[in-house]
């Protein structure tokens, strides 16, 4: 499929709708309508699932798409972490970390992936851990901004938010060495021998 046809890929226009609500999802949030930015949170996540199953279903899966998705998917998040923190809902601490985290490892896979060292640069499982646990912790978080003026208890239940925000700020760091380490490993491991004609 030609590069300027992939974008019209049903896959790849969802994941263009993802790019298109980060904006919208910063000023709700900045404007305090959290009902609105909730919505928009769960349309994005609903968009980044459906998009993976019509990849398959239709066949669809383009190279657009497979580097278009997970820069939907980061910037999705760091967006919404940088928000969060500017409104005080997310210590900035966790932010630096998860930025930190981001950082490294964009750097080492660019300079493998340009120096030619390493070419697939798969998530680790503590990688996959990690945007697991923070998709949870910016769902709850969002969630207990829509429900706390219904529930005012909520403001006085904040341990979920609290573990959820710790087990990101811990998996940041320990995911990003997970992957210095599988890099170092993959690096160091001595050539295999062709195989024979």
């Amino acid at each position: 499929m030609a590069f300027l046809s992939q974008f019209r890929a049903a896959p790849n226009l969802l994941t263009l709708l993802r790019l298109f609500i980060i904006p919208y999802l910063v000023i709700e949030i900045l404007a305090g309508h959290y009902l609105a930015a909730f919505a928009l949170f769960l349309l994005a996540g609903l968009s980044d699932g459906l998009d993976g199953l019509l990849a398959r279903w239709l066949e669809q899966r383009t190279t657009l798409g497979l580097y278009l998705d997970p820069i939907a998917d980061k910037l999705l998040l760091s967006t919404l972490f940088l928000t969060l923190t500017h409104v005080g809902l997310i210590p900035q601490y966790v932010t630096v970390l998860v930025f930190s985290r981001d950082f490294g490892i964009l750097l080492i896979a660019t300079l493998l992936f340009a120096t030619g060292t390493l070419r697939d640069f798969h998530p680790s499982f503590l990688g996959k851990t990690n945007t697991f646990i923070q998709i949870v912790g910016l769902t709850v978080i969002l969630a207990e901004r829509v429900l706390a003026p219904h529930w005012p208890a909520l403001h006085h239940l904040d341990y979920p938010r609290r573990a959820l925000l710790d087990a990101i700020a811990l998996l940041a760091p320990v995911s990003a060495a997970q992957y210095a380490w599988i890099v170092i490993r993959r690096i160091s491991a001595p050539a295999q021998p062709a195989n024979p004609a």
